[in-house]
């Protein structure tokens, strides 16, 4: 995604509660759903690269009430290892693998209620062509088999990397039909290489559906943005929100949610440092063991 401006200062969250967690402007992530808006709408990235084999679960241990209950530990009621058992997440891979080479259907615009955006876009890619779309479809794949492990139900918006869309009214409404517990949409962000770090995006309240769902929304927010600092060592966003933190009411992905959902800009593919940290399989099972972490966090406290 290209930079954009008006990141909007947040309010802390209380700590006993708060701990483990782009679209044609020239405004959103550079790769996320459609929602991000994208500098190059319909342009290709460069050969963009298969993602890899998912692998364990590993690394990044909880704390709090999340971690006896991950560790089946004889205080947790699931200690037979299954935390999220009965728990719904619905998990959004930003973009597709071929949007880019449908540019009349993912330019399509769509209401998201505070305006009309494009029903999807391609998404960023780093210097040597490894797509946003790839990158968040790893990074997925391995968040579901995580979570899964843990006892939860995931639904995924799409099912590979080779198609077009969703559009971003359509990933909404796949979380809103599921009635997730919490809906997360992976991203990376394609701002200047200067730029480094990840950060969060909340909805804001727009007299629509996502209304009710803006405060538990803010703390899925804040328990990713916790875990993904703490089992990644990605530095909060240089240039976007505050304390990684940001709110926006333009996305359709979030304005038309019914149920606790955020965006996660991972960090900047067009950083060079943070690039060769994505195309890493092992730092994508990072982050994806962080995303289970934060969400089990939310999930269970």
């Amino acid at each position: 995604m290209t930079t954009y401006l008006g990141a909007m200062s947040v309010t802390g969250r209380a700590l006993a509660t708060a701990l483990v967690l782009c679209g044609l402007s020239a405004a959103a992530c550079g790769g996320g759903t459609a929602d991000l808006a994208r500098d190059r709408v319909g342009v290709p990235p460069a050969a963009a690269t298969t993602a890899r084999p998912v692998t364990g679960d590993t690394a990044a241990p909880l704390t709090g009430p999340a971690a006896g209950a991950a560790s089946g530990s004889a205080a947790s009621p699931t200690a037979a290892g299954k935390p999220l058992s009965g728990k719904v997440v619905v998990i959004d891979p930003g973009h597709n693998g071929q949007n880019y080479r449908h540019p009349a259907e993912i330019n399509k615009q769509v209401d998201v209620l505070t305006k009309r955006k494009a029903c999807d876009t391609t998404g960023t890619a780093t210097a040597n062509g490894y797509s946003e779309a790839a990158f968040a479809w790893d990074v997925s794949q391995r968040l579901d088999k995580i979570l899964k492990s843990r006892g939860a139900k995931v639904v995924l918006t799409r099912q590979n990397n080779n198609g077009v869309g969703p559009c971003i009214t359509q990933r909404a409404a796949i979380g809103n039909k599921a009635k997730a517990n919490a809906a997360i949409s992976i991203h990376a962000d394609g701002a200047g290489p200067a730029n480094h770090g990840f950060h969060v995006i909340m909805p804001k309240k727009i007299n629509g559906p996502v209304d009710p769902v803006v405060k538990d929304s803010e703390g899925l927010g804040i328990d990713v943005r916790d875990a993904m600092k703490r089992g990644t060592g990605l530095s909060y966003s240089t240039y976007i929100g505050k304390a990684a933190l940001d709110y926006r009411n333009d996305l359709g992905g979030l304005n038309l949610s019914t149920v606790p959902k955020i965006f996660v800009e991972c960090g900047n593919m067009k950083n060079p440092t943070e690039a060769a940290k994505f195309q890493q399989a092992a730092f994508r099972q990072k982050i994806a063991l962080s995303l289970a972490n934060g969400l089990q966090q939310y999930l269970t406290h």
